[in-house]
């Protein structure tokens, strides 16, 4: 049965070495390099590649990263017991480039966190329960843990309950998404647009993620780029840069 209490708030993180992996192979991060000195924003979760993993937890938290560095904080950390290859090869396949995704491939700081639950019924193992927690140089200055229930409740550990926790009025971004064509010079020019305010965006392909008719049904228009903000159909590359100057 996992703690609930949060009783770990007001003492110092679990001290270990976590075997990581990069482009140059094997490289040892230790606690104190994570959190000395920094306000750390640290979710947990039962591991890479699965359904609310991949889908919510770690994407939102992508997204907000930069409201969340806005706010105060250094780092974002995502930690899994998962080995350094699972770990190295789920970052890439999500495109994260903010979290820093962390592999507690024998569960040690999980353990000391008091975190570690068996998930043999799914043959996963010892794993970790999901939580997430801010931690400040090294502290834990806040907890949410998930609550005690059977299966994988997903409740208060996202991102936004952790968003409002550290600043109730923080703005978190709209979702944006462009709906783009192959070659298209005004569709790079939204793009371009966009990346230039640090906005992140999903981009949908006609003719690879959306059909030309399912376009036209969404959008009344047969044109590229249409860009959405907020399920709000703003237009494209112009139209697109009259709301950016009135939203500055």
């Amino acid at each position: 049965m996992i703690n609930t209490v949060n009783d770990r708030e007001g003492q110092a993180v679990p001290s270990v070495t976590f075997r990581t992996r990069d482009d140059a192979g094997w490289q040892d991060v230790t606690t104190e390099a994570l959190f000395e000195g920094k306000t750390v924003v640290v979710f947990s979760l039962p591991g890479a590649f699965t359904p609310t993993c991949s889908a919510t937890h770690l994407p939102r938290y992508e997204e907000l990263a930069p409201v969340f560095a806005a706010n105060g904080v250094d780092e974002i950390v995502c930690v899994s017991v998962n080995d350094g290859f699972v770990m190295q090869a789920w970052q890439r396949d999500q495109g994260i480039e903010k979290v820093r995704v962390i592999p507690d491939g024998n569960g040690h700081f999980t353990a000391g966190m008091g975190m570690l639950v068996d998930k043999e019924d799914l043959g996963f193992g010892k794993r970790s329960w999901r939580y997430s927690m801010l931690v400040k140089n090294g502290v834990v200055d806040k907890m949410f843990v998930e609550p005690d229930l059977p299966g994988d409740p997903f409740t208060v550990s996202d991102a936004d309950t952790m968003l409002a926790y550290i600043n109730a009025s923080a703005k978190a971004p709209e979702p944006v998404a462009v709906i783009s064509r192959m070659g298209c010079p005004h569709c790079q020019r939204a793009k371009d647009l966009l990346t230039a305010q640090q906005i992140r965006f999903n981009e949908i392909v006609v003719g690879r993620d959306i059909d030309q008719v399912a376009m036209r049904g969404l959008t009344g228009s047969m044109s590229v780029p249409q860009v959405f903000i907020g399920g709000q159909l703003i237009g494209g590359a112009d139209q697109l840069t009259t709301y950016l100057m009135k939203a500055s």
